[in-house]
């Protein structure tokens, strides 16, 4: 099978291929798996992170990819309830141990043993990968392959991290950045909280016009400064510098979010800027985002097919993933960008 592979840990900035085509063998299901042929993978930015360093796979080589859309061609012997030519997603929650406190209560995105798609395991840059049946997803009907795709992380992710926000009807909520995940997010609280007003802070002009077309009440630059205070804020950036920006125009008491797996590190010194009195006094909190959870993926699936939640997706070929990763370290983003097979 057609594969990308990363080889080794490099900076995007100075390679523009750091992912090779190679033609591998076809992976075999254990008895706990199933196999798929993959017809969409999404492109996210924990691949930058993962391809430079921030993030690494424990072991090279490995085929990124956690946004995989598919249908299942063969079944280990313990698999039940997966029929062959079923339509299934895997995100970035691969596997965990399903014995600790965490995955006995339903947090196994904070289990010690949890697994990540594409980094600890193969994903799905690839025409065939395996993962274990219990952590596959049915996909609802209403959305195609490459538009399914993003719901897995952008939109599951998004979905933890609009519920950690603890939005109200009639709050006013920030969200910096507006790519992948940042879009989605606004629909979702556009759909469950019609009442509520989202400010937008995003540093390309597109984005925020993009912002406005899906109901935003307002848009800026991340530096913008509103006079009105917000009750929650969702950083959906890769950077430092929104999230001190952020929590000046948080209000007493209210709640910062950062959906991110890594930050880079290119404006860390941005924290040094961090001001007690004016960031952090009056009660203001950080919460962070850690992975995610099968019931994170199987809710958020179903409200985005009752909305529905429709992601704007650029489309490439596999052997282009390169490209799309460049441009997405080149924040060349109007939606999510999608690799399809076939």
């Amino acid at each position: 099978m057609k594969a990308m592979t990363l080889n080794f840990i490099t900076n995007l900035q100075k390679n523009n291929e750091p992912l090779t085509l190679v033609n591998i063998p076809e992976p075999i299901p254990g008895d706990d798996e199933v196999l798929i042929k993959v017809t969409a993978c999404g492109v996210c930015h924990t691949e930058l992170d993962e391809i430079e360093g921030r993030t690494p796979p424990p072991l090279l080589p490995v085929i990124p990819g956690h946004q995989v859309i598919g249908r299942v061609v063969a079944a280990g012997k313990n698999v039940n309830g997966i029929r062959i030519n079923d339509r299934v997603g895997v995100a970035w929650i691969f596997s965990s141990c399903g014995k600790c406190s965490f995955c006995l209560s339903g947090q196994e995105n904070l289990c010690s043993e949890f697994k990540a798609t594409g980094r600890d395991a193969n994903g799905g840059y690839a025409e065939y990968m395996t993962v274990p049946a219990a952590f596959t997803y049915p996909i609802p009907e209403i959305f195609t392959d490459s538009q399914a795709a993003p719901l897995l992380c952008a939109g599951a992710v998004g979905y933890r991290s609009f519920r950690l926000a603890e939005i109200k009807n009639g709050y006013k909520i920030g969200l910096t950045g507006f790519g992948a995940s940042g879009h989605l997010v606004l629909q979702i609280i556009r759909h469950k909280y019609p009442d509520a007003h989202v400010f937008v802070f995003a540093r390309s002009s597109n984005e925020r016009a993009f912002a406005m077309e899906l109901g935003a009440t307002w848009t800026g630059d991340t530096t913008d400064q509103i006079p009105s205070q917000l009750d929650s804020i969702i950083d959906t950036t890769p950077v430092w510098k929104p999230v001190v920006e952020a929590l000046k125009n948080l209000r007493p008491g209210g709640r910062l979010v950062i959906n991110a797996i890594r930050k880079e590190e290119i404006d860390k010194d941005y924290l040094l800027k961090l001001d007690y009195s004016s960031h952090l006094w009056m009660e203001k909190e950080i919460k962070s985002v850690a992975n995610v959870t099968r019931a994170d993926v199987r809710e958020f699936l179903e409200i985005a097919s009752e909305i529905p939640i429709i992601p704007e997706v650029q489309v490439y070929k596999l052997e282009e993933a390169n490209i799309a990763l460049t441009e997405l370290k080149q924040r060349k983003i109007r939606g999510a960008k999608v690799l399809i097979n076939g």
